[in-house]
């Protein structure tokens, strides 16, 4: 093993470019890589009452198998610069995290070789860049002292990982911890991530696809046209709602979704009740009705009944084909008709899979990257 002198200034020189793209992704990236066709199935099978997370999580698997295979890369090609890498890797990771305005990939890597999460040192250290001596030389201490007491028990452990005829390096204890503490971490975080994005980005596309199915056009804001259309993420005075329709002159719905397990009935609560129930374009006031559409409700919940109070109505995506109860919704709320209603369970699946073929998908990511940027 060469024993050069230990210079690494930065994570990132020690990882693939490709994979910092990867763990840099944003929805749009997200679509690029997995493709159009695969977003669409994705939508339709929330569409038709799947679980977001259940069509999301071998994706997730995958971007995490990876990256995980790359901290280990990182870690070898560290300890083939130095035989000190390992020992001196929180030490690194401290002074990185020292210097101000870090890429994200930069700050989230060097957190993550000290076991730590964005939002762990957020909290841990209240993102105080003074605590992170304590915090680092009480890492230290805390991986040492277990690895005395695991080794008294059951041996050292000692051998050579190497990739290719390059990059070779000794394991022992100590580095294997750090790196499993890494790799823990970075799973937490890209777990987390992911659930923002891919909540964010198929919020957008269920919405504006189940409206387009409905029969609605959909436009940019601020609305040129006033007769059943819609637009996403409109910003009101009191709160921001995912999409706003105009089903014709003083009359409209005010959408809100979200990913929200049973656990979480007064999330959803608290959205109905921060409405406004008028919305002023011109001269023309529109009543807004609100429906809210989440993941599902425990059965013993009274959101549905105190949602109707503050005059919203809440729908569960875990539902078959809830399309058409939404649908429903709309046609006693506004009068409004559409060939869903008089569908049976066994018609719906076929029309939604040619519905969503015609979607344009391309606009709702468009729309939301320009509303992002």
């Amino acid at each position: 093993m060469t024993n050069k002198k230990l210079s690494i200034k930065s994570f990132v020189d020690l990882t693939n470019p490709a994979i910092l793209e990867l763990l840099s992704a944003n929805g749009h990236t997200f679509v690029q890589q997995i493709g159009l066709d695969v977003i669409r199935g994705v939508v339709l099978d929330i569409l038709s009452g799947r679980n977001l997370r259940d069509s999301t999580e071998t994706l997730t698997r995958r971007r995490i198998a990876i990256l995980n295979l790359a901290m280990l890369d990182l870690f070898l090609k560290g300890s083939t610069l130095s035989e000190d890498f390992t020992a001196q890797l929180p030490i690194i990771a401290a002074e990185i995290l020292s210097r101000k305005r870090l890429p994200k990939t930069e700050k989230w890597i060097a957190q993550w070789m000290l076991g730590l999460t964005d939002k762990a040192f957020q909290n841990v250290l209240r993102d105080d860049p003074r605590a992170l001596a304590s915090y680092r030389d009480q890492y230290i201490r805390t991986c040492i002292e277990s690895i005395t007491t695991y080794a008294q028990a059951h041996g050292e452990l000692s051998g050579y990982l190497s990739i290719g005829t390059d990059v070779k390096a000794h394991i022992n204890w100590l580095g294997m911890t750090y790196l499993l503490n890494a790799i823990g971490a970075q799973a937490l975080s890209i777990r987390g991530s992911e659930k923002s994005t891919y909540g964010k980005l198929f919020e957008r596309l269920v919405l504006g696809s189940l409206l387009h199915i409905l029969g609605f056009k959909y436009i940019l804001p601020p609305p040129q046209e006033f007769d059943r259309v819609f637009w996403l993420s409109s910003r009101g005075e009191k709160r921001e709602s995912d999409a706003t329709l105009l089903y014709r002159l003083g009359k409209g719905v005010r959408f809100d979704i979200g990913f929200i397990g049973r656990g979480n009935p007064e999330i959803s609560l608290d959205k109905v009740s921060r409405f406004e129930r008028e919305l002023t374009l011109g001269r023309a006031t529109y009543y807004m009705a609100t429906i809210i559409l989440v993941d599902r409700i425990g059965a013993n919940s009274r959101i549905e009944r105190l949602a109707k109070d503050f005059g919203g109505i809440i729908i569960q995506m875990s539902a078959g084909y809830w399309p058409k109860q939404v649908a429903k919704v709309l046609n006693q709320t506004l009068g409004f008709q559409h060939e869903l209603l008089d569908m049976s369970e066994s018609q719906i699946e076929a029309y939604l899979q040619k519905a969503i073929s015609e979607a344009p998908l391309e606009s709702f990511i468009s729309s939301e990257i320009a509303s992002a940027s």
